[in-house]
C-alpha cells in the first residue's frame, strides 16, 4: 500500500526506461495513486534506441508534452564522469563507479522535470536491496529537500518477475519474450560502462560466462597487434586522442571503441554495497580504464609529490562518497575543490599501448612537467645535485629511529 503521506500527489515524474519493470511502475502508478505521469528518460549512452519509450509512454496513454527524452551525454562526462576522474577514483580500489555516477545527473534532472511541470514526488524503479534508490534520494533530496518520492519496489507486492509479468497482462503492457523467462543476469548500460548482476552471476566461485560481456571482445580474441595511441590533457581533463581535439563525450565513445577492440576494462568484482551486503558485479568499462591509466600517467610528471600523495589519501574517501550517494554534498564538493586546484598544472600529453586486456603507459611528456633529466640522471649531473647533502638529511630523518634503538637496545 502507498504511504499515507503520499496520498496528496497529484503528478509524479518517473524515471522511465521503457522495459517491462519501469512500463509496470508507470501504470501501477495511476492505478494506486490516481496521479498524472510524467516519463523522463535519460540518453547517457547507453547504446539503446530511445524512440521506443516514447512510444511506449503513448500507448500508456501520456500525452506528448509529459514525455521527456533529453540528450545529456555530454553533460553527463563533462560534469560527472571527467571531474570524478580528475580524483583517479577507484570504490575499493578496482571500480570504476559506472553505475554510481549516473544517478545524481538523472536525480538533477528529475527534480528540474518536477519543478517545470510542477509535479509534487518523481518516482524510481531501485529496488529495496541495492544501492541505486540510496543514490537517487539522497541527491533528489540534497536538491530538493521537500521533494515526494515513491519507490514502487518498496511499496507494492509485486515481488516476483511472475507477479510483475500478471500484472503487466492484466493492464494490456506488452510483454517481451525474453522477459517471460527467468532473467539469467540483470544490467544497466551508460557511455562509461555496463554492468551486470544477479542469478548466473551470482556465486563468486564461478566464472562469468562469456556471454554476459557486451562492451569488449575476449582479451584472448583481441588483436594480436599492439596499437598505440596518444590522449591530450588540459588541466587535468582529456581534450584530444592522436593529436584530434574531441569533446568530453566524444572522447570518450572513442575510447570506448578502443577498449572494445582490445579487450580492455573487464572487472569480476565483489563489493561492499551501502545497503550492508556484499555482491558480486561484472563491468566493463573499456573508455574509462583507457583513460584512468592516462591521467594518473600525465600526473607522474605535472604533480608535486605531497599533491599527488595527498590526493592518494582522498581518493577512497571521495569514491566512497559517490558510491554511497553522496555526489551533491557538501563534503564531496570540497574535496572536489582541493581536486581541481590540483589539476591546474595537469597539462601534456600521454603515449600508451593497448595489447589484449590492458592499456600500459609508455610515454608522457609536459610543458609543465616536474620531471628533471639532469637531476637524476647517472651520467654527469654538472652539479645540478649535490649529492653529499644526503648524508644530513638521512641523519636528520634516523634521529628518533636512533633515540628509539638506544633506549630499548
Amino acid at each position: 500500500m502507498p504511504n499515507t503521506q503520499n496520498q496528496d500527489i497529484k503528478k509524479v515524474v518517473l524515471a522511465y526506461s521503457g522495459g517491462l519493470d519501469t512500463s509496470v511502475i508507470l501504470k501501477w502508478l495511476q492505478t494506486t495513486y490516481d496521479c498524472e505521469v510524467v516519463t523522463f528518460t535519460a540518453d547517457l549512452g547507453q547504446g539503446e534506441e530511445l524512440e521506443p519509450a516514447r512510444k511506449k509512454a503513448q500507448l500508456m496513454g501520456i500525452p506528448d508534452e509529459s514525455i521527456y527524452i533529453d540528450d545529456l551525454r555530454e553533460e553527463f562526462v563533462r560534469d560527472y564522469v571527467f571531474p570524478m576522474f580528475r580524483a583517479n577514483a577507484r570504490y575499493e580500489g578496482d571500480y570504476l563507479l559506472g553505475t554510481s555516477i549516473a544517478r545524481p545527473l538523472i536525480s538533477k534532472r528529475l527534480i528540474e522535470i518536477a519543478r517545470e511541470t510542477g509535479a509534487d514526488a518523481i518516482s524510481h524503479g531501485a529496488t529495496g536491496k541495492g544501492n541505486d534508490q540510496v543514490r537517487f534520494e539522497l541527491s533528489a533530496y540534497a536538491l530538493a529537500p521537500d521533494i515526494k518520492i515513491i519507490a514502487p519496489w518498496r511499496e507494492w507486492d509485486l515481488t516476483s518477475r511472475t507477479a510483475l509479468i500478471e500484472f503487466a497482462e492484466k493492464h494490456q503492457i506488452q510483454v517481451p519474450k525474453d522477459k517471460r523467462g527467468e532473467s539469467p543476469f540483470s544490467t544497466d548500460a551508460n557511455l562509461l560502462h555496463t554492468s551486470s548482476e544477479g542469478k548466473v552471476l551470482e556465486d563468486p566461485w564461478e566464472e562469468t560466462p562469456d556471454y554476459v560481456y557486451s562492451r569488449t571482445v575476449n582479451p584472448q580474441d583481441a588483436p594480436d597487434e599492439a596499437e598505440y595511441i596518444t590522449i591530450n590533457f588540459a588541466k587535468g581533463d582529456g581534450v584530444a586522442l592522436n593529436g584530434t581535439a574531441m569533446s568530453p563525450a566524444t572522447l570518450l565513445t572513442a575510447l570506448n571503441e578502443l577498449g572494445r577492440k582490445h579487450g580492455i576494462g573487464r572487472l569480476d568484482l565483489v563489493e561492499n554495497r551501502f545497503v550492508g551486503m556484499k555482491s558480486r558485479g561484472m563491468y566493463e568499462t573499456p573508455g574509462g580504464a583507457i583513460y584512468a591509466v592516462a591521467h594518473r600517467g600525465i600526473e607522474q610528471i605535472t604533480l608535486d609529490r605531497g599533491a599527488a600523495h595527498l590526493k592518494d589519501e582522498l581518493m577512497p574517501r571521495y569514491a566512497e562518497l559517490i558510491y554511497n550517494g553522496f555526489w551533491f554534498a557538501p563534503e564531496r564538493e570540497m574535496l572536489q575543490a582541493a581536486i581541481d586546484l590540483s589539476q591546474q598544472k595537469v597539462n601534456g600529453t600521454v603515449r600508451l599501448m593497448l595489447y589484449k586486456g590492458a592499456a600500459h603507459l609508455v610515454g608522457r611528456k609536459s610543458p609543465d612537467s616536474l620531471y628533471s633529466e639532469r637531476h637524476v640522471t647517472f651520467e654527469d649531473d654538472a652539479g645540478a645535485y649535490d649529492q653529499t647533502d644526503a648524508a644530513g638529511f638521512i641523519k636528520l630523518n634516523a634521529l628518533r629511529l636512533r633515540l628509539l634503538a638506544q633506549r630499548d637496545g
